[in-house]
């Protein structure tokens, strides 16, 4: 098989790559604000992060994206021929759940045999994978963080001039390198070698209430979300706690006064959505009466309550 590196289509690419790529983060980390602002986003700031990926890394044209053809979120062609189908995921629901990722996988196979095409890819805007579809079985293409500041050259073969080229025996593009269950989650912490995870909770920034220097764990406080981007519903009303009263005598330090307000408006949007709060539940456990009570005299309330379940 043919090396990519002595085509000089591939060298254009690392060139283009190691010149966009910071562009490209900016615009992901831009995408994912709402996140950020409402605790939430949907799966459409996944699809917008993939079209940065496709038309600012990768070299495909806007002309080439397709969307919801028959169930399919993004579909590429070239020249009317189907190339990539791309599942789309909320942010953080894939990252890095096995799981959930197995799941989505299955959905784009499904997609990909309705649509007679050779290639899927699933994403969260946090990782992305991608595989060929061979023999009913799917052989593995890429596998990479989208949230690594270092140029993901491995996405070579799922660009314009890469994806129709076979590809075998890539270091680090299998899926096996996932937990094969939530104990193996728990024990195998380093599930990127480029994932930046907390020394203690073994959880990435995203995970937690208020994170005041995305490139210093001892600046992140308070995890609350399981590293798949769900509720932990043992750790949150420890958060809670650990602001509105106490959590076993302890007092949350290292959070700026300003930033409490936003931090509990983003504890509140997620025990609301497990109906933990008092107008949601007749026996609401005393952190979340203390909550929701801490949030209406800020005047706060309404952000949580009003925002769709």
């Amino acid at each position: 098989m043919e090396s990519p590196l002595q085509l000089a289509l591939y060298r254009d690419f690392i060139k283009l790559i190691d010149a966009c790529w910071h562009e490209f983060q900016a615009r992901r980390l831009d995408r994912l604000r709402e996140r950020e602002r409402f605790g939430h986003a949907a799966e459409r700031a996944t699809e917008s992060i993939i079209e940065d990926l496709l038309t600012i890394i990768l070299g495909w044209d806007i002309a080439d994206i397709n969307h919801q053809v028959g169930n399919v979120d993004i579909l590429l062609t070239r020249l009317g021929i189907k190339c990539l189908i791309v599942e789309a995921k909320r942010p953080g629901a894939l990252a890095w759940g096995k799981r959930a990722v197995e799941q989505a996988l299955d959905q784009a196979s499904r997609y990909a045999a309705e649509q007679k095409v050779r290639c899927v890819a699933i994403s969260d805007g946090m990782m992305l994978y991608a595989a060929d579809v061979v023999n009913g079985g799917l052989r593995d293409r890429v596998f990479c963080s989208l949230e690594d500041s270092t140029p993901q050259k491995a996405l070579w073969w799922i660009s314009k001039d890469g994806i129709y080229r076979e590809c075998r025996d890539l270091d680090g593009c299998s899926l096996g390198v996932l937990p094969e269950s939530p104990a193996a989650e728990a024990d195998n912490c380093q599930v990127s070698a480029d994932a930046l995870l907390h020394p203690k909770y073994k959880l990435p920034a995203r995970c937690f209430a208020y994170v005041g220097d995305a490139s210093d764990t001892s600046t992140w406080y308070l995890p609350y979300l399981s590293s798949d981007g769900s509720p932990d519903v043992r750790r949150l009303p420890k958060a809670v706690q650990a602001i509105v009263s106490n959590y076993r005598g302890a007092h949350v330090k290292g959070v700026p006064e300003s930033a409490i307000p936003d931090v509990l408006v983003r504890l509140g949007r997620t025990a609301a959505s497990l109906g933990k709060l008092p107008d949601r539940s007749a026996t609401a456990a005393p952190a979340y009466v203390q909550l929701a009570a801490a949030l209406d005299q800020l005047g706060r309330l309404d952000d949580v309550l009003q925002e769709p379940m």
